[in-house]
């Protein structure tokens, strides 16, 4: 019996770990990459080295330069680009994409110019897909984890639940487990926003600050999500599950987080544009605390640690007097502040 065909847009870490994913769950996998030499590494050495280091992809693991190569008869396609990345890789898929193909996303990110979520973005740019159909997968998932077969929990959203559910069942397996949620806006939104809060956790760490001051963070972090997500027309709910504070743990916490080491660096004192060269990969963190920072004017939500880390990135602010500003802000009442976040009307 011939095995169903995946296209997996691009060969990073996190396009690697599903390809792998996707290939235990036979599938034939089509990578696709930039240049011939990372593709014949890959087909030739069953290794990505850049992206997911020594670990050996199967068989049912090729890739292709070619997006027409790709995409021709697949059945699933998975884009997990950059969020800069995304509408010039949508644009070269455009032709080639079945308009029946199950279509899925796995990048963590706003469009930089115009701020627009990435299921809005494929939306314009795939027209021959129903943007019910679009689906979101978030959750805490490093990919070096996923890689290695270890325990992982994921969420997989779309406006129409059977879309949702086709791409669980496509992706779930003995340690690839998949959730479905409707709220395409929230999932998208908690998966953006919680790089931000990571860089805030590495800053904090390399500063010295230590496990209290990292607990409030990721506690306050989570609040100024919802806040944001719930005003852009996300549910409440989902920033308590793993889209939400699920995710938040996991990159706020783990040595495998890009945003929590860029973080770190800048803790320690490393200016940004070196903190960037040393990590050789895109900090989606960055670009997203500059947009959300934007964002969070428009619709008027009170984000003050976005508010200091939009300080500390892009007008040189130390990041010591972040801090003092955060810890010095007007007191408030907590069950105020969470119920504000959370949309919820409280009775005191």
């Amino acid at each position: 019996m011939s095995l169903r065909k995946a296209a997996v847009i691009t060969a990073g870490s996190m396009g690697t770990a599903l390809a792998s994913v996707l290939a235990d769950n036979d599938f034939r996998v089509i990578l696709t990459t930039r240049t011939q030499e990372h593709a014949d590494e890959i087909n030739r050495d069953r290794q990505n080295r850049k992206y997911t280091g020594d670990f050996r992809l199967t068989e049912n693991v090729g890739a292709s330069v070619s997006m027409e190569e790709a995409l021709s008869g697949a059945d699933l396609v998975v884009f997990a680009p950059p969020s800069h990345a995304m509408r010039e890789v949508a644009r070269q898929a455009k032709p080639y994409l079945s308009p029946t193909a199950a279509v899925i996303h796995a990048t963590k990110g706003f469009e930089p110019e115009t701020m627009k979520r990435m299921t809005t973005v494929l939306a314009e740019e795939l027209p021959q897909i129903d943007p019910g159909n679009l689906v979101v997968l978030s959750g805490p998932s490093h990919a070096e984890e996923v890689i290695q077969r270890c325990p992982t929990t994921v969420v997989v959203a779309a406006e129409r639940l059977d879309a949702a559910e086709e791409a669980q069942d496509a992706l779930i397996n003995s340690y690839f487990r998949v959730y479905t949620n409707p709220d395409v806006t929230g999932v998208e939104v908690g998966g953006a926003l919680k790089n931000i809060i990571a860089l805030g956790a590495g800053l904090s760490d390399g500063l010295g600050f230590g496990d209290n001051a990292k607990a409030a963070l990721l506690t306050r972090g989570l609040a100024e999500i919802a806040r944001l997500g719930v005003a852009m027309g996300g549910h409440a709910l989902t920033f308590s599950g793993l889209a939400g504070v699920g995710d938040l743990v996991v990159t706020c916490t783990s040595k495998h987080s890009r945003n929590w080491r860029a973080g770190y660096m800048l803790g320690q004192g490393k200016p940004l544009d070196e903190v960037l060269r040393t990590m050789g990969m895109v900090v989606e963190g960055v670009k997203t605390t500059k947009t959300t920072y934007t964002m969070s004017k428009q619709y008027g939500v009170s984000m003050p640690i976005t508010d200091q880390l939009h300080e500390v990135l892009f007008a040189g602010k130390e990041p010591q007097l972040a801090v003092g500003h955060l810890m010095g802000r007007v007191r408030t009442h907590e069950i105020e502040e969470i119920a504000d976040a959370f949309g919820e009307k409280w009775i005191l």
